[in-house]
């Protein structure tokens, strides 16, 4: 039955038994056969047939909503089998900055697990020092992170992308309705990082003696906090993240950041052990870099 309920699903998706025929890879005839089949094992009727159109019933259209749960239950089901069956189950570990605000992670993930739904995908994130010691320590197989450091032959070292760094401020700021803001016109106004206690040292040495940020430095655990804080007027927060960038609040403005007229750049990179390099490290890396271009 599960069989004849997924061809009913391609009929009612794809409003056509012809359209559904060729998606199942059977014929016309056969996909109907099968749906006659499907409503004399339930004993009712699911569609309204009239030449060459049709509806679906009042029952049909219960049995339709309350299949695509099921399927997707079934399916989920069976996945989750075949892991405990395979005790040595295939698992990919990623991690990524805790502070990165660009869509271009979620996107890879989503397709990585659509093409491979039997990888158990593990997702960590931190702060860059907490990325490499995860990293290096074995705790993930790759991390998405800017260049800190030069590139070591200890690593693939799978450059994403290159692009320009930005402010966020709260809109009712005067700087919001600028293009470009300088670091040294923010000397005084508070930097606002996300960063655990362990890595706020760190993440203030670096703003201010690599971006130039020379003003005072507040800290919060994650984005959606230091969004608040910039929101409430509590100083402008550096944004990390890539070509899609994720909608911002309404009440925060973006501004690009400069430093003696030049803008600032950041390169995003996907780092992994060369010695641990595989086919699903290599192909999510390419997944990813993908959703950059």
């Amino acid at each position: 039955m599960i069989k004849q309920i997924k061809y009913f699903q391609a009929v009612v998706r794809c409003k056509s038994f012809t359209e559904a025929a060729e998606e199942c890879f059977i014929s016309q005839s056969a996909i109907s056969q099968q749906i006659q089949a499907l409503e004399h094992e339930l004993g009712v009727k699911l569609l309204n047939r009239e030449n060459r159109k049709f509806s679906l019933t009042p029952a049909g259209e219960h049995f339709y909503r309350k299949s695509l749960i099921l399927i997707a239950d079934f399916e989920r089901m069976c996945h989750e089998t075949v892991r405990i069956a395979n005790k040595d189950r295939t698992e990919l570990r990623i991690g990524y900055l805790k502070c990165y605000s660009g869509q271009e992670f979620r996107m890879a993930v989503a397709e990585f697990s659509e093409k491979y739904p039997d990888v158990s995908v593990q997702i960590i994130n931190g702060n860059h020092e907490d990325l490499y010691t995860a990293l290096r320590e074995g705790g993930v197989d790759l991390i998405l992170s800017d260049q800190r450091r030069a590139f070591s032959d200890e690593y693939i070292n799978h450059i994403l992308t290159t692009s320009e760094c930005y402010i966020e401020i709260a809109a009712r700021n005067p700087i919001a309705t600028l293009e470009c803001v300088e670091t040294e016109d923010l000397k005084n106004i508070p930097c606002i990082l996300v960063a655990s206690p362990e890595q706020q040292e760190t993440e203030r040495m670096y703003y201010r003696e690599v971006v130039g940020i020379q003003g005072d430095f507040q800290f919060a655990e994650n984005l959606e906090d230091a969004r608040l804080l910039v929101v409430g007027g509590n100083g402008f927060m550096p944004i990390e993240g890539g070509v899609h960038e994720a909608e911002s609040a309404v009440a925060l403005g973006r501004v690009r950041l400069t430093r003696r007229g030049n803008p600032i750049r950041r390169t995003y990179c996907a780092f992994w052990k060369a010695d641990n390099s595989g086919y699903y490290i290599e192909d999510f890396a390419d997944i990813l870099r993908s959703k950059f271009i």
